[in-house]
């Protein structure tokens, strides 16, 4: 359709997969399966329920009537009400136990935080590719000197194994954060219109035991270790504010990682991947542009700015519920899922094919670096037989005039050969030439990155191999 607004997450950006879990067939399939579990669950507990009613809603549980559910909406304008008439229609034996005891968050309420759990293991799912393969892209270069920089000043040496690390525990990070919300996040159950579990006291005769046990065994059967113990109609919407700030998190890192190649690229240093046919730009034929280092960018704003939506929403909630979360969390939740998967394939499509270019790193870091062994110099015409403090203020004097050379002549780095003429020194161009090796400067960059990936990251992707060996389809 070219006529009507298209969500880009959908069309551009967001994987099958993502935009399967918040679809309507989802949805609905979701609401039969959890008024399955209902049904079980009453029969289970002694409700006049017949196996046959049970039989013949688990075989309409897939084959959904989404005609009949669209016209009975048309006349009662109730989504929920409009479902359980479809589904009674298919299932005229269940029609009167459907939906018994319970109010519309039974289904749409638990339905979002089961599509939300499973959105969320596919977030789990991309992090942890994202995360293997930088791991390879920090062993591969975990020894290649380069220049570090802090306020984007040259600093001293690290290497760009080590830099990869810094993205790397932002990320691990980041799954920590989206592990311990799995293992506590739960389902609302069946709390009643305001989470007084009344009609189910009425139900079960005022039998408090059998109250008890329905939001527990609902959970077991749709795979949840449990429900919240506490609830007005609807879960606490500080949930969803939780799922998006996890998001969010993600986003942070993806960004901090997409500035870093964006202003490697332009330093030529390192590459985003760049397809063979790919143009980047209209107007300037020898362009390269990081355009998908510049889209996680861009989406990555885009979710940590969501992160104010199911804020204000939980916030502004009055007593058990309000319906003026409805509206915001059909856009805000789904969104920022479909946000992060196009993050997370973009990033993974990124590390995979990231282009390193060791001879332009070289040559950055040994315009640099003369200045940063100006301390090692020195040892060494100490031991030549030098005055340290005399030493010292003729090296500073120099690198100052080296410094003017670079900056106001525009000539390449002239320190060493300043150094050599000076006889206080004692040493030769070739001696100050042997001192210039990167790899004396790095300090244990080396070492860290080794360390951190055997300790750290390798018993991570060992302890979860199965999720691994993921390719990122960029469709744009």
């Amino acid at each position: 359709m070219t006529d009507r607004y298209q969500s880009p997450l959908s069309e551009r950006y967001a994987s099958k997969e993502m935009q399967y879990l918040f679809s309507p067939d989802k949805k609905f399939k979701t609401w039969r399966k959890l008024w399955v579990a209902l049904a079980e669950v009453e029969k289970e507990l002694g409700l006049p329920i017949s196996d046959e009613q049970i039989k013949e809603l688990k075989s309409f549980q897939d084959d959904i009537n989404y005609d009949v559910a669209k016209q009975r909406e048309k006349e009662v304008r109730h989504d929920v009400m409009s479902h359980v008439y479809a589904y009674g229609v298919q299932c005229p034996k269940a029609k009167g136990i459907i939906h018994l005891g319970a109010t519309s968050c039974y289904v749409g309420d638990n339905t979002d935080i089961i599509v939300m759990t499973e959105a969320l293991f596919l977030v789990r799912k991309k992090l942890m590719n994202v995360i293997g393969e930088l791991a390879k892209f920090a062993d591969k270069y975990k020894d290649l000197p380069t220049l570090a920089f802090t306020h984007f000043q040259p600093a001293q040496p690290t290497t760009v194994g080590k830099r990869a690390m810094l993205w790397l525990h932002d990320l691990t990070m980041d799954l920590d954060d989206l592990d311990y919300l799995l293992g506590s996040i739960k389902l609302l159950g069946s709390k009643g219109t305001t989470g007084t579990q009344a009609s189910f006291l009425e139900l079960f005769d005022k039998d408090m035991d059998k109250v008890r046990k329905v939001d527990a065994m609902i959970a077991e059967k749709m795979g949840f270790s449990g429900c919240y113990p506490v609830s007005g109609q609807t879960y606490s919407r500080k949930v969803d504010s939780r799922v998006v700030n996890v998001l969010a998190g993600i986003a942070q890192s993806a960004h901090k990682f997409s500035n870093d190649i964006r202003l490697l690229q332009h330093l030529k240093e390192v590459e985003e991947p760049f397809e063979k046919n790919q143009i980047g730009s209209s107007a300037m034929a020898y362009k390269r542009n990081p355009m998908r280092s510049e889209r996680i960018a861009s989406l990555s704003n885009y979710v940590m700015a969501d992160v104010m939506n199911p804020m204000l929403v939980s916030s502004t909630q009055w007593f058990e519920r309000t319906l003026d979360d409805s509206a915001n969390k059909r856009l805000s939740v789904p969104e920022g899922f479909l946000a992060i998967d196009g993050i997370l394939d973009l990033c993974l499509n990124v590390v995979d094919g990231l282009v390193v270019y060791p001879k332009v790193i070289e040559k950055h870091l040994m315009a640099e670096l003369p200045f940063m062994a100006t301390e090692n110099i020195m040892m060494d015409a100490v031991k030549a037989g030098g005055d340290r403090q005399e030493l010292h203020e003729r090296i500073r004097e120099l690198s100052m005039e080296a410094g003017k050379n670079v900056k106001v002549n525009g000539l390449d780095n002239n320190l060493l050969e300043l150094i050599a003429g000076d006889s206080s020194f004692n040493l030769s161009l070739e001696d100050l030439k042997e001192s210039m090796d990167g790899k004396k400067y790095v300090g244990c960059a080396p070492e860290q990155v080794t360390i951190y990936l055997e300790e750290i990251i390798k018993p991570l992707l060992k302890e979860n191999e199965e999720l691994l060996g993921l390719t990122a389809e960029i469709t744009v």
